[in-house]
Order: structure tokens, then C-alpha cells, then sequence
């Protein structure tokens, strides 16, 4: 499911929404951030170099917390607190925690960033925020935030930004070529007007070593991750493409072209030779970006 820009993940991150189907929603982040794990196993090995041995670690903005028992993982040292709006996501990162025998340092925060990391009982050595700080109308002010429960010496990690994710060649050999392309213009209006819509919206330059300097953390330095899944690709890969494919379809079926709209319902029909289930050039390339900085004062 953004940002210069990937936003596949946005369109699940509703949680004001009364009738969000939880289940379908935390199977769909799961399985897309299990495929992204060599992409942030990378990332957390390059963070380990910036912040040796934290003893309290916070994921904010978990959603079910595939990151959260990654970050466990990385830093065995550490207490991680998997901080969330969504009580049933939560739960999920609770029992992955138990299955992955974390559970002995493993807890979770439930409530609406910024102002619930008032509740920690302590400030983090590190805190980890993966595409959640685009859901806070005010982003200096979240940045301000979470700088403010960083010990000194703390590292805040952002994962923002980073190259709209590829999955098929740009002619497929039907419908007009470009596809992708479309579909990321279509998903950046929708990302601005999802920003417009947050209740403190406020316009803001994103550039987040800036924002980060603006709240009074040193910028130490700001990484991208690829993830490189070639054609002849998993099963698993495969269908994470064709569910976020069918995403794009839910959201954005009225706005495409005719021509458009018949492409896309092709390329997630199970029965179609043409489609994301059994072509043989189907692929997952993505990059997402890391900036850190560190709580001097």
C-alpha cells in the first residue's frame, strides 16, 4: 500500500474507517511486508552501524508488526514497543512476537501518533517510523514529537519517500503501454488529497533531513534499499502483485480509461493466460529510503 513516491501501502491505512475489514487488511500488510524482509533486514543492518546496542526501540506506525520483530531481531539487546491507532493490528504483532519467541521483550502501545508516545514509560534509543509519518497532518510537528522522546543520543529513523515499485515491463502485450506509470499518477493525486483531507493538514517541503534538523536532531545520514524480485517470479510475489493490482482497481476503477480499466481487470483474472498468475514476466522492484538522525541535545 507513497511520497516521491510509493504509495501502494496507503490505501490500507485508514483506521478511522468503522468498517475496514481488519483480517483482509493486516493479511494484505503482512504479506507484502514479508516481502519486503531482505529490503529491511538491509536497512536495519545499516541502521545498526548508527545506533550500537539501543536498549529501548519503538516502531511507530507497526501496523501487525512484521518490522516490529525485525527490528527485535536485529538488536537482540533491545525492549521493542510496537506502537499503533489500530488495537487489531496490534494483537496480530502480539502473537507474531509470541510465535517468533520475542514475546519476553516484545510490547505494544495503542493510539493516535504523535501524542501517545506521552505514554512510554521511557525515551527510546531509537525510534523507527516506516511510512507512517505521511498519515500526520502536521509532519514537523510528529518529527518535533518523536524527536522529544529520544534520549540524547538517539537515532530517529524515518522510512519515507524512495521510487514508485515496478512489477511488469512497460509494453505487456496488451492494452497501451505504460500502464505503471499511469497508475503512479493516478496514485500521487490520491496521496495529495488523502494529505489534504488529515484533520491538521499542513502543507510542508518533505524534505526530511531538513524536518529533522528543524526539530534540533543532527541529519547522520540517508540511505535507499532496493528490492529485487526478477521475472520468473514466486508465487508469493505474485500474489502480492495481484493484490495490490486489485487495490489499484477498487480505488481507481471509475478514473482510468476504458481501455485502462479492461487491462488491469485482465492482468487480475486468475483465468486469464495474460495475467500477473501466469505470465512468465512478472517481477518486483522497489526502493524504499531511510534517513536518520540523531538527538543531540
Amino acid at each position: 500500500m507513497a511520497h516521491n513516491h510509493n504509495h501502494n501501502h496507503t490505501h490500507d491505512h485508514d483506521h478511522d474507517h468503522a468498517d475496514i475489514d481488519w483480517s483482509r487488511m493486516a493479511e494484505h500488510l503482512e504479506t507484502q511486508a514479508e516481502l519486503f524482509t531482505p529490503l529491511y533486514e538491509r536497512a536495519l543492518a545499516w541502521l545498526g552501524h548508527k545506533q550500537t546496542e539501543p536498549g529501548l526501540i519503538v516502531d511507530a506506525g507497526s501496523g501487525p508488526g512484521v518490522l516490529s520483530c525485525l527490528l527485535a531481531d536485529a538488536f537482540p539487546g533491545a525492549r521493542v514497543v510496537a506502537v499503533d491507532g489500530a488495537e487489531p493490528l496490534l494483537e496480530r504483532a502480539q502473537h507474531r512476537a509470541a510465535r517468533l519467541g520475542l514475546a519476553d521483550r516484545f510490547g505494544t502501545l495503542a493510539g493516535e501518533l504523535p501524542g501517545i508516545l506521552d505514554d512510554l514509560d521511557y525515551p527510546a534509543d531509537l525510534i523507527w517510523a516506516s511510512r507512517s509519518l505521511h498519515h500526520l497532518g502536521d509532519q514537523r510537528a510528529g518529527i518535533a514529537a518523536f524527536a522529544s522522546r529520544l534520549v540524547r543520543g538517539g537515532t530517529l529513523a524515518l522510512m519515507e519517500g524512495g521510487l514508485p515499485a515496478r512489477f511488469l515491463p512497460r509494453d505487456i502485450g496488451i492494452g497501451r503501454p505504460g500502464l505503471q506509470a499511469r497508475l503512479d499518477a493516478l496514485e500521487e493525486e490520491w496521496f495529495a488529497e488523502m494529505r489534504a483531507g488529515l484533520a491538521d493538514s499542513v502543507d510542508e517541503v518533505e524534505d526530511w533531513p531538513a524536518l529533522m534538523a528543524s526539530a534540533g536532531l543532527r541529519h547522520t545520514g540517508t540511505r535507499s534499499f532496493l528490492l529485487d524480485l526478477p521475472a520468473p517470479t514466486t508465487d508469493r510475489a505474485r500474489a502480492y502483485v495481484a493484490a495490490s493490482l486489485g487495490r489499484l482497481r477498487e480505488v481507481f476503477g471509475e478514473q482510468l480509461a476504458a481501455e485502462d480499466r479492461e487491462t488491469l481487470d485482465r492482468l487480475i483474472d486468475p483465468e486469464d493466460a495474460a495475467s500477473v498468475h501466469r505470465r512468465g514476466d512478472v517481477f518486483v522492484l522497489a526502493v524504499h529510503t531511510v534517513h536518520t538522525a540523531v538527538r543531540t541535545g
